[in-house]
């Protein structure tokens, strides 16, 4: 066999360096090259002098392959792509899929949230090779295994509510579905984009990119659907959720996702990511990151500190029927169900007067309509209280004509009407559907969801001691609009809702576990009235202080205080995630630059 010194373009010495030609060896029992070796008595040797030629000499010195050297072997080896080596294409597209059911997981019903701090990493590591249609293809996957786990109930208030035939309500929900997914294939591409040129800087950057993504999708116009963002699987923790009073809602998302970014990076380490540096470093990473989480999950929560309530609320739980239609006799059917709720609302209100509170509109009630109108003020009257509830508003609309909206109306102690609210944030296909000329093929479904107005006006109220502002139903999810409130004046947050359409789905508990954070955001009570649950007082650092069981008719005596003081969120709104959007574009220049 002939052995040959190799130089590569890179390590070639200039040529007034270089060695004096090889002495290579042939020898039948020797199978290990050496330069110049001894010569042994005894044995059959076969010496020859071989000096490259010119055409070789200059191959080597520009880096071009030898012969008999394919091009492939100059490509990237398994030590800078190890992940390469052990998850093959579809082994990738299925853990997406898995990855998006992990995280699914993390939240109400399921309630298992240390499956967030690994669940996106399974993700960034499938993110890490291939091309950029399969990174498109996994975040699809994702994002498809992330909302069918996560929430079926879509699937079934079409169905049960639409009604819409099965294949319309599962077209509905497909649809609905994909306009979400798209902030997930954003994310994978443009990981795997950047790995393609430094994995190392796409671990870097895969928090701030999930982070600006998650602000995407708070964002979008008619679409948006920040419907469990990734740090809501932490807020359930007292103490990581005072995070939020900084950061919003997005600070706990960057947290949850950089560990996962930082738990692939020690996986790479371990696996020649790295190359050959110490493994030391990223495991030391990731246990001082570990220790510093479980230290403020288990320790910081006796450091929050208790808040006082200085007034009570009576949150009334209707518990009326769910339907889509109202038949004219609707009032004569329910007479039994009114006569309870006004008895319980004028009892409450009577042994401790202060503020009495329906939840949004079960029901077509309207302060227009004279015999609810009449029974809504002799309600305020009898229970010496403040009357606030959810009616469906009348006002004129651009056109001059008169137009629907979702409102909530507050009655004085003498019941005159002292402030109205019309929702902003409208839910897409159940309070109107938008483009409306696109979903020509679902009639069932434009024909029977609302057609309600969008209101304009943060209001703020006034009751005595403070001022308030109501948000209802599906703006709960939407931080930068609740801070606008707060911005307004509002020491106090009151939340009406009505997840009654989600029957016993892990819905009702997904709403509740956002809106507390709302809370927290701005050190703020808040007072969150539903038709069927979860019904509930909540402190300004998340404390749940009083609930009303769900499915029950009956009256919530709620604490509550107003406050003045504004958090760094309330004051400098959404710094981090648009910090994040800068970065973000930085990083993808830079992986760019270096391509």
């Amino acid at each position: 066999m002939r052995w040959r010194r190799h130089y590569s373009a890179r390590n070639s010495p200039p040529s007034c360096c270089r060695p004096a030609p090889a002495v290579i060896i042939a020898c039948e029992s020797d199978r290990i090259p050496t330069r110049n070796p001894p010569i042994s008595r005894g044995r059959n040797l076969r010496v020859k002098v071989s000096r490259p030629s010119p055409a070789v000499d200059a191959g080597r010195s520009t880096g071009a392959p030898e012969r008999g050297q394919s091009s492939a072997q100059t490509r990237p080896s398994a030590q800078t792509r190890p992940f390469a080596q052990i998850l093959p294409r579809k082994l990738r597209l299925l853990l997406s899929f898995v990855s998006g059911v992990l995280l699914a997981l993390a939240f109400p019903n399921f309630n298992l949230p240390l499956l967030a701090w690994i669940a996106v990493a399974v993700l960034i590591i499938a993110s890490l090779e291939g091309g950029l249609g399969e990174a498109a293809l996994r975040g699809l996957l994702f994002g498809v295994a992330f909302y069918l786990f996560s929430t079926p109930w879509i699937y079934t208030v079409m169905r049960q509510y639409g009604p819409l035939p099965a294949w319309e309500a599962a077209g509905v929900m497909a649809l609905m579905i994909l306009a979400a997914s798209p902030y997930f294939v954003a994310f994978t591409l443009c990981v795997t984009w950047i790995a393609r040129r430094d994995k190392n800087l796409a671990l870097f950057a895969a928090p701030f990119l999930w982070t600006a993504l998650e602000l995407a999708r708070s964002r979008m116009p008619d679409i948006a659907f920040p419907w469990e963002l990734l740090g809501y699987s932490a807020a359930g923790n007292l103490a990581l959720a005072q995070l939020t009073a900084i950061t919003g809602i997005y600070g706990l998302s960057f947290v949850v996702a950089a560990y996962n970014a930082a738990v692939v990076w020690l996986i790479g380490s371990f696996i020649g990511l790295r190359g050959q540096r110490p493994r030391r470093f990223p495991v030391a990473v990731l246990a001082a990151f570990s220790a510093l989480v479980l230290a403020a999950a288990l320790i910081g929560p006796r450091f929050v500190p208790a808040a006082h309530a200085s007034q009570v609320a009576h949150l009334v739980q209707t518990d009326l029927p769910q339907s889509m239609e109202y038949p004219a006799n609707w009032d004569a059917v329910h007479a039994g169900d009114m006569s309870e709720l006004d008895r319980i609302s004028i009892a409450a209100g009577q042994k401790d007067p202060g503020l009495v509170v329906w939840p949004e509109v079960p029901a077509p009630f309207s302060l227009r309509q004279t015999d609810f109108a009449r029974r809504a003020q002799e309600i305020a009257r009898d229970s010496e209280s403040n009357f606030l509830l959810g009616v469906v508003g009348w006002e004129p609309g651009p056109d001059g004509r008169l137009a629907a909206y979702n409102s909530a109306a507050l009655l004085d102690l003498q019941g005159r009407e002292e402030f109205q609210y019309n929702k902003i944030h409208l839910v897409p296909f159940s309070e109107y559907v938008p483009w409306r000329d696109f979903f020509w093929f679902a009639k069932n479904l434009t024909g029977l969801a609302g057609d309600f107005r969008h209101g304009t006006r943060y209001a703020v109220g006034d009751l005595p001691g403070g001022h308030f502002s109501t948000f209802i139903c599906y703006e709960a999810v939407f931080p930068n609009e609740v801070r606008r409130f707060v911005l307004n004046g509002a020491n106090l947050l009151i939340n009406l809702s009505n997840d009654g359409w989600f029957g016993r789905s892990a819905a009702p508990a997904q709403h509740l576990q956002m809106a507390r954070v709302r809370a927290v955001e701005h050190r703020r009570w808040l007072l969150r009235d539903t038709n069927n649950g979860f019904t509930v007082s909540v402190d300004p650092y998340g404390r749940i202080v009083a609930s009303l069981a769900p499915d029950i008719r009956g009256e919530l005596d709620a604490p509550y205080a107003f406050r003045s003081d504004k958090t760094i969120y309330t004051r400098w709104g959404d710094w981090l995630p648009g910090m994040c959007v800068v970065i973000s574009l930085a990083l993808l220049l830079l992986a760019w630059v270096r391509r």
